[in-house]
């Protein structure tokens, strides 16, 4: 751990990089693109930058036909939070950063909705091998998937048939319950590919995947996660950082431990 959040404190010790981030926050871009929005920096700098970025694992490159995009990946920074905040100041931090963002905002509503979309790319590297990851991820999500769209105070379980036609359900009664995924495409322990709301409602078609990559010491388990249609404005932010905590947090120390 303290060698991996070494990368993570270089990649973010120069401004530029920080700047990169920010405008990934906002959407994915080429490292042309990139290099048209820092004009007084070279494109071989811009390409520097990446690297290291891509090195402390807060950057992922992904190939959209001839393109190579640069996709934010937060999970260290997630990992990072975890450390040093935790749960005993999580509800103090978050209360100052809602307070500075409505101040921000300035009574902005942020439930708008948009037709548009958004696209989700993360990396977790998890210390086990790529068959107990995917195991984990599937036939024993019940022990450690923690959202929950059963009504407040209900119990529920979940099962996961990773097969094609297989469904991701959580039950609350013998006829209540919500499907988070429907599998379309399976290459066991390679790959698995889902529909899903995941909690989104209204016209939204979403669609996540999870690659597992064997990898020296364990295994990259890398996310992809998109949605479109008329997308209230926080979602992307709201499923970003769910995403990070089930993955980084709950299934990479479940994974871990067991």
């Amino acid at each position: 751990m303290g060698e991996e959040l070494s990368t993570v404190f270089k990649a973010l010790g120069h401004p530029t990089r920080r700047e990169i981030l920010d405008i990934l926050k906002v959407s994915p871009r080429t490292t042309g693109e990139l290099t048209d929005l820092f004009p007084d920096v070279t494109r071989y700098a811009i390409m520097k930058h990446l690297k290291i970025l891509q090195e402390g694992n807060l950057v992922v490159v992904r190939r959209e036909g001839k393109y190579k995009r640069n996709f934010l990946n937060a999970v260290p920074l997630q990992e990072m939070y975890n450390r040093w905040v935790g749960k005993y100041m999580q509800s103090t931090a978050s209360s100052l950063l809602n307070l500075r963002k409505a101040v921000q905002e300035k009574g902005g509503n942020k439930n708008m909705e948009s037709s548009k979309g958004f696209r989700i790319e993360q990396e977790i590297f998890i210390e086990a091998p790529r068959e107990k990851v995917f195991t984990a991820l599937t036939e024993q999500v019940e022990d450690w998937w923690e959202f929950r769209l059963a009504p407040k105070g209900v119990q529920s379980r979940f099962t996961f048939d990773p097969v094609p036609g297989g469904q991701f359900i959580e039950k609350w009664s013998e006829k209540e319950g919500a499907v988070w995924g429907n599998v379309y495409y399976v290459n066991a322990p390679e790959e698995i590919r889902l529909h899903g709301h995941l909690g989104m409602q209204g016209a939204v078609n979403s669609a996540y995947t999870y690659r597992l990559l064997e990898k020296e010491g364990g295994t990259l388990l890398q996310l992809s996660h998109t949605a479109s249609g008329v997308i209230q404005e926080q979602w992307e932010e709201e499923h970003s950082k769910g995403w990070q905590y089930l993955l980084g947090t709950l299934l990479k120390n479940y994974v871990e431990t067991i």
